[in-house]
Parts: C-alpha cells; structure tokens; sequence
C-alpha cells in the first residue's frame, strides 16, 4: 500500500471519529431494543379527579423528581451509603434570598460539627432554587446559596479545600408541585458526601 494511500485512509478514519463523538450522547442509552409501540389509550368513562394545587407537602411527604441515579451518579456504594443516613441536614432559603437565614445558621453549625469529627470527609454543597424565574436566574442564585452555605462553612472553621460547590438552579427539584409548600423545600442548599 502506497504511503499516500494509507494517509487517506488515516485520515478519513480520524474524521469518522471526530464525526462519531461529535454526534454521541453524554450517557449511553439504556434501552438495548427499540421501544414497543404505545398501546391505544382508551376514552375515559368518567371525569378525571380534580387536583387540588395547594395540597401542603412536607420534607417527609415530598418525593424526590429526580431518581436516585441521577442523585448518587458515579459515587462509589459506601459513599452511597454515607449520602443516604443523612449526617449533613439541608438549609433553606427565602425566595430570592442567599442569605442565611438563623435557623440555617443552626443547622450550619450541628453540620461543621459532624464535619470537625471527620476530618478526611470531602462535600459537595449543591444550590436549589425553586421553579420560578428563568433557567439562568436560578443558576446564578443557586450558585450564591452554595457559595453562602460554604462561606458559613469555613468561618465555622471548616477547611475551603474539603468543600466544593455547584449550582443546579430549578433543574433537580426535591418536591413536586407549583405552590409555596413545594417551593420552599426546593429552595435549599443540599450536601453530597463526595469522599471520606
């Protein structure tokens, strides 16, 4: 074979991987077989229930919008474990607000504490906002709840290079629904135990 011809072929494989992980998704499918078609949806003999919008929602009544998957990622399973006996207690926050309120305070200072006793633990503090205001809005303010939540953190004396943050904005609520006891569970900083 002629050296330009294998410099064609050289190429031409370069770009049909190029073009291969340029048109990739982030995360493989998880179905290995095409989807079955939908069954036809029957009409309905009866009125639908009416939903009433105001129905109060709790932290222990909330259900979570986001699998736990999607939650847990890539974290090894002690870590799993560690994330799921709830040793750090989420803060919350007034609409609009990143400020901290005095029973954020509170929970802040009972968190240092378990995080004085674990030295080698490493967080993650997350920033939620609830679903109003636009996409960006919401990032940027989830970003200053994260960043307030680890700013307590540290005057607490917690060391800045155990805790890192992100914000996901409205993107992973906790609770569902559009009213004031969804919202005000959805506006919180949340803490991810990333290693120990």
């Amino acid at each position: 074979m002629h050296i330009t011809t294998r410099r064609a072929i050289m190429i031409l494989a370069v770009l049909g991987a190029v073009l291969l992980v340029g048109c990739s998704s982030s995360k493989p499918p998880v179905e290995t077989e095409p989807p079955a078609a939908p069954a036809p949806t029957p009409a309905p003999t009866t009125e639908p229930e009416a939903v009433d919008e105001e129905e109060i929602v709790t932290p222990e009544t909330a259900e979570p919008v986001v699998s736990e998957e999607d939650v847990i990622e890539e974290l090894p399973e002690d870590l799993v474990v560690l994330n799921a006996r709830g040793y750090l207690k989420d803060v919350f926050f007034d609409t609009d607000m990143y400020e901290l309120r005095e029973d954020s305070r509170s929970t802040l200072a009972e968190n240092a504490n378990w995080l004085r006793k674990y030295p080698s633990v490493l967080i993650l503090v997350e920033g939620h906002c609830d679903e109003r205001n636009t996409r960006e809005y919401n990032l940027a303010l989830g970003e200053r709840r994260a960043n307030a939540v680890r700013d307590y953190l540290v005057f607490l004396g917690i060391n800045s290079a155990r805790i890192m943050t992100i914000s996901y904005g409205e993107e992973r609520p906790f609770a569902v629904g559009s009213n004031e006891s969804a919202w005000k569970l959805n506006r919180r900083a949340h803490f991810r135990i990333t290693a120990h």
